[in-house]
């Protein structure tokens, strides 16, 4: 393994966490916040993830079997794709401005943000995420990474359910319509009618 393959992930994510924390400061002051108990019940799960993706010194058996093969095709592939849903959540965090938070809050001046890439998905920085962790799960090409990304899903998940039911309360018939209009984390797929018997 050279150099590239072992430290492009690492920079790549501490340069966006290096981002996400430089722009934390610079938000609204919160009037309601979710208890520490409910953001853990996703940022623990999220930890785990991004634990499963840390690197090549991690050994998670029997979940480190590889199920890709290690070419360069799959490094870059998985490479490309983080690259895209790193600079897909960091375009939607600088859109988001001052209402972002890392929990589940309503700010002072909440405004519903439903532009740029929040015309695209109602939750852009978590489908940034989520592509992101995929590609890293592609170029480690181990079930661990199926397993990251399935426990990052489903911690995603959680977290925006608890978010839209607030913003229901917060915008009422307008994050609604919002919910009618745009799909929630895959662009141009939206929740698929029941069918009725």
């Amino acid at each position: 393994m050279n150099v590239v393959h072992h430290y492009l992930f690492w920079l790549l994510w501490g340069a966006w966490a290096a981002y996400w924390w430089l722009l934390s400061a610079r938000v609204k002051g919160s009037v309601r916040r979710e208890s520490l108990a409910s953001r853990l019940t996703h940022i623990l799960p999220l930890v785990v993830a991004a634990s499963l993706l840390a690197g090549p010194n991690a050994r998670w058996h029997p979940l480190d079997a590889q199920i890709l093969p290690r070419t360069e095709a799959t490094f870059w592939a998985g490479a490309v794709l983080t690259v895209a849903g790193l600079l897909f959540a960091i375009r939607a965090r600088h859109y988001i401005g001052a209402n972002w938070s890392a929990s589940v809050t309503i700010k002072e001046s909440h405004e519903l943000v439903t532009g740029g890439p929040y015309a695209l998905v109602r939750h852009p920085i978590y489908t940034g995420l989520l592509l992101a962790f995929a590609g890293t799960a592609v170029a480690i090409g181990q079930w661990r990474g199926v397993v990251a990304v399935v426990i990052a899903l489903v911690a995603i998940v959680h977290k925006l359910r608890i978010e839209e039911r607030w913003m229901l309360e917060q915008f009422g018939d307008g994050y609604r319509a919002y919910q009618a209009r745009v799909p929630r984390l895959v662009p141009f797929v939206h929740r698929l009618p029941r069918r009725t018997t």
